[in-house]
C-alpha cells in the first residue's frame, strides 16, 4: 500500500472505531487489553493521534525529548467518540500539508514521514478490533490492509525494544519462523540470529523454516499483536512448537 492509500485508511479505520463505540457503555471491559475499558481505549487511539500529527506538524529529525502534547481531553468519556473523531480530522490536515516523503525521525525502519502515517493506520486498526471484540463483534478486516499490517509489524519489532523489552530474548542460532497467509501471496521469514532477529528474504526456492505458521491474514495480523492464540484451531501449525512458543512469548508489542 502507498501513503496516500495509507492515509484513506487512517480516516476509515477511525470512522469504524468511532462508530463502533458511539452508542456503547464506554465502561465495558476490553479483553484483548487487559486493565482497560472502552474509554481507555478509546482515550488512547486519540491521544496516539493527537502525538503522531504533532510529530509530524514538528517534522522531527531527532528523537523528541518529551512527550507532552495538547490532548483536549474531554472532561467525561462520553465525548471521547467525538475527540477520536476530530482528531483525525486534523490528523488529515496534517498528513495533505505534510510531504510524507521526507526524511523524518522515526523508530522503524522507514526513516521518513510516512512511518507515522502507516503507523498510525494499524494503531488504529488493531484497537478497532479490540473495540469490536469487547462487543461480541466480530471484526472484518481488509486482506489487503492485513498483508501491508503483517509487513509493517514484522518490519519494526526488531527497533521495538524500548517499548517492548522482551523483544531483546528473540536470538537463536539462526532458527527460522515463517508466517504464510492461506488466501493470499503474503509470506515472511524470520531468521532468530545470536545477535538478534529480523526478517529475512524469502528464498525463490522452496525452503522449510524450522517453524511455520499458517492462517488467513486477517488472522496472522491479530496473532501477531497478541489478539488471538497461536496453539488455537484457527492457525496450522508446523515444525518446532517450542521455537513458536519462544516467539510469541517474547513479541509482545
Amino acid at each position: 500500500m502507498n501513503s496516500a492509500e495509507n492515509v484513506a485508511a487512517v480516516a476509515a479505520e477511525t470512522a469504524r472505531f468511532v462508530a463502533t463505540v458511539k452508542t456503547a457503555d464506554l465502561s465495558a471491559p476490553v479483553p484483548t487489553c487487559p486493565g482497560w475499558t472502552l474509554a481507555d481505549l478509546t482515550q488512547h487511539t486519540g491521544s496516539v493521534h493527537r502525538w503522531f500529527t504533532e510529530l509530524l506538524r514538528q517534522g522531527i529529525q531527532h528523537p523528541p525529548t518529551s512527550r507532552d502534547v495538547d490532548l483536549q481531553l474531554p472532561e467525561h468519556a462520553d465525548a471521547y467518540p467525538d475527540w477520536l473523531a476530530e482528531g483525525a480530522t486534523r490528523a488529515a490536515e496534517v498528513f495533505a500539508a505534510t510531504d510524507l516523503d521526507a526524511p523524518m525521525w522515526a523508530w522503524g525502519l522507514d526513516q521518513h514521514a510516512r512511518f507515522w502515517v502507516r503507523r498510525m493506520l494499524f494503531e488504529t486498526l488493531v484497537h478497532r478490533a479490540d473495540a469490536e471484540l469487547a462487543l461480541g463483534l466480530a471484526p472484518h478486516i481488509d486482506r489487503a490492509l492485513a498483508v501491508d499490517g503483517i509487513d509493517e509489524f514484522l518490519t519494526n519489532l526488531p527497533f521495538a525494544s524500548r517499548f517492548a523489552p522482551l523483544t531483546a530474548e528473540l536470538r537463536g542460532q539462526d532458527q527460522t519462523i515463517r508466517f504464510s497467509c492461506t488466501d493470499s501471496d503474503g509470506d515472511w521469514l524470520i531468521t532468530l540470529r545470536p545477535d538478534g532477529f529480523g526478517l529475512t528474504p524469502a528464498p525463490t526456492t522452496p525452503h522449510t523454516a524450522d517453524a511455520t505458521v499458517q492462517a488467513t491474514a486477517a488472522d496472522l495480523l491479530l496473532l501477531a499483536y497478541g489478539r488471538l492464540d497461536h496453539r488455537s484451531d484457527t492457525f496450522q501449525r508446523l515444525g518446532d512448537p517450542d521455537l513458536l512458543a519462544h516467539w510469541f512469548t517474547h513479541s509482545v508489542f
